[in-house]
């Protein structure tokens, strides 16, 4: 064991009493983070706004803080952007992370000098964690590398701004500098293939032992791995590479591939960041929930996802929620987003402690006839036949096909790219209906009343989504495909990467 390994150990102690504490004290935990949010902006511009002075409870709150998505709290953003003070958060923020919005084009989040070391703090005990429990504290002694955006930033009003994934790029502690790949002139590499063929070339010889991004894009760096050392396996080009550290999107879809592509069933973390905060991760490899973190400067807030778009939603705190019941994710944060809806959805599968599991987006669904389909039913069904059959799936979207060829009923359109593909694609396509009718009740009832017909699979070329996404702009970096759309947008585009 190296030294930093040894020290590691050390540390994975300290960081799992604090685990603990949460474990135990969720409910007091989310209090005082209330009282202390709600004091700390009570002199700001928006908490002089909405009365912050007169809150004493969370009803209180409810009362003058409405539910916001980043459009409606854009004007309080502006005026940050334009050198504002005191605006959502005392003084002005750290950084703003730049991310692209599904609906509203390029958002700029605040990250205060209070909120920045959550994310660090997070990101440390996800690992940490991982050492108490296992007792590999290895990966401290050899290389690792984070497939992130570019480092590089730019000022807007005296504020730097840039990806979130960059800015955190700066926060890497020291100890841990000298492990951390690639360089940061490759990490600056804007176009996303140049930069991943340059992190293979500075990578392929080293002692790679932590590899973690979106598990998209880290296939992308394992294939290209394997070709440039003649189709070996990544435990043969990495040894000693034990820990897979991911987040962003369900990993169940790129399990099969990633697992083939490195040799073996690896160890791996999930994690649950967002520009807006830190807000849970992977606590034991026996559980693939994911631990809140109510201790994290964030005071969350949850509206049954049936709920949402109703005039008055039903708005819940902590101690009223309910296990396995989809519940759209509000934040309230140490960076000054109030009543923030982060458009995720989740659902509690455990009490004690506070554990989740993303379930999809509150935007990323099909309800075209009020069936209401989420991303965790389509996701369940796909992988449940795909993982009976042998089969690999590289990546997929739905949408719904309302202008149904003449004669034919409208449906649900799978846009899916294999690695390997079903012999029998009409008798794949039955069986993963026939499970998504078992999740959804309300599609059931529209097949069975010949409302819609079964689900359609169309197979996609080879690199489809790849080249979409480039095709988009978005290759690459923190960018992800939608599972689902309730329009065509996606859906169109993709129908010129149809295998014929």
């Amino acid at each position: 064991m190296g030294l930093k390994a040894f020290i590691g150990k050390l540390y994975a102690g300290i960081a799992q009493k604090q685990i603990e504490n949460m474990r135990k004290n969720g409910i007091g935990l989310q209090n005082k983070t209330f009282q202390y949010l709600v004091n700390e902006a009570t002199a700001t511009v928006f908490g002089i706004d909405h009365g912050f002075a007169n809150i004493k409870t969370y009803e209180d709150f409810k009362a003058r803080v409405p539910i916001r998505d980043y459009e409606e709290l854009r004007p309080y953003i502006d005026r940050i952007m334009r050198g504002d003070d005191d605006v959502l958060w005392p003084g002005q923020p750290a950084y703003l992370a730049k991310t692209s919005g599904t609906t509203s084009g390029v958002k700029y989040i605040p990250i205060s000098k209070q909120s920045m070391p959550e994310h660090i703090t997070a990101a440390r005990n996800a690992l940490l964690n991982y050492a108490y429990e296992t007792g590999n504290t290895s990966a401290l002694d050899g290389k690792m590398i984070f497939l992130q955006g570019s480092p590089e930033m730019h000022e807007v009003s005296n504020i730097p701004v840039g990806r979130l994934s960059g800015i955190v790029a700066h926060h890497v502690p020291i100890y841990l500098q000298g492990n951390r790949m690639p360089t940061y002139k490759t990490n600056c590499i804007e176009d996303w293939e140049e930069k991943v063929e340059a992190i293979v070339d500075e990578t392929i010889k080293q002692d790679m032992r932590l590899i973690s991004g979106i598990p998209p894009w880290c296939q992308m760096y394992f294939d290209r791995l394997s070709a440039k050392t003649g189709g070996k396996k990544i435990k043969d080009i990495f040894p000693n590479f034990k820990l897979f550290v991911y987040g962003g999107v369900n990993y169940e879809p790129y399990r099969a591939r990633i697992e083939e592509s490195i040799g073996f069933a690896i160890d791996t973390i999930e994690t649950y960041p967002a520009s807006e905060g830190f807000i849970a991760f992977q606590n034991s490899q026996k559980d693939k929930s994911l631990l809140l973190l109510v201790d994290a400067g964030m005071f969350y807030e949850f509206i049954p996802a049936e709920e949402f778009f109703n005039d008055k939603p039903t708005r819940i705190s902590l101690k009223d929620v309910e296990l396995n019941k989809n519940y759209a994710l509000i934040l309230n944060t140490s960076a000054g987003l109030w009543g923030y809806n982060l458009g995720d959805t989740i659902k509690f599968v455990s009490k004690n402690p506070y554990k989740i599991l993303v379930t999809g987006r509150i935007k990323h669904y099909i309800s075209a006839f009020g069936e209401h389909v989420i991303g965790e039913e389509v996701e369940h069904a796909l992988m449940k036949i795909a993982a009976e059959e042998g089969l690999d799936v590289v990546e997929f979207t739905v949408a719904p096909q309302v202008n149904a060829p003449a004669g034919q009923l409208p449906y649900h359109e799978w846009f899916i790219e294999f690695g390997k593909a079903p012999a029998d694609l009409k008798a794949f396509s039955q069986k993963v209906d026939k499970v998504l009718q078992i999740k959804n009740i309300y599609y059931a009832d529209l097949i069975e009343g010949n409302i819609l017909q079964p689900l359609i699979v169309k197979v996609l070329k080879k690199n489809a989504f790849v080249d979409y996404m480039r095709a988009e702009g978005k290759l690459g970096g923190q960018n992800k495909v939608p599972r689902l759309s309730n329009d065509r947008k996606i859906a169109d585009q993709l129908t010129e990467y149809i295998l014929n």
